[in-house]
């Protein structure tokens, strides 16, 4: 007989992502049953990373339990994320998401979006 082995997750989430995770659910408008991240076509390279609040799970989105809640990945955006490390920064000026992606080629100036 064959087992089947889990599947890594596309993206991993560092203590830091998972803790923002779950300050977004606790804060989340009402029928929201997670947090979802996409890659959108925008910005001057191509590509730029949006996380939203989902109200509905997707045929194709990957799933992964954290701590404080549901994080949804976009079906049609995991092949432009696989092992990419997510991370949550905050210094004395700006506070957000950050993505180390080794699937990115390159990046605009601004770092707003990114190529494959």
């Amino acid at each position: 007989m064959t087992t089947l082995k889990a599947r890594p997750a596309a993206v991993t989430l560092t203590p830091n992502a998972e803790a923002r995770v779950a300050a977004l659910m606790a804060a989340a408008p009402e029928g929201a049953i997670g947090v979802k991240l996409s890659t959108p076509r925008r910005g001057c390279s191509g590509l730029a990373y949006s996380v939203d609040y989902v109200t509905e799970e997707a045929k194709f989105d990957e799933k992964i339990e954290t701590p404080g809640g549901a994080f949804y990945i976009d079906g049609a955006s995991v092949l432009y994320l696989i092992g990419s490390v997510m991370d949550w920064v905050e210094d004395d000026f700006a506070a957000g998401f950050v993505f180390q992606n080794p699937n990115a080629k390159g990046a605009c100036g601004c770092g707003e979006s990114f190529t494959v």
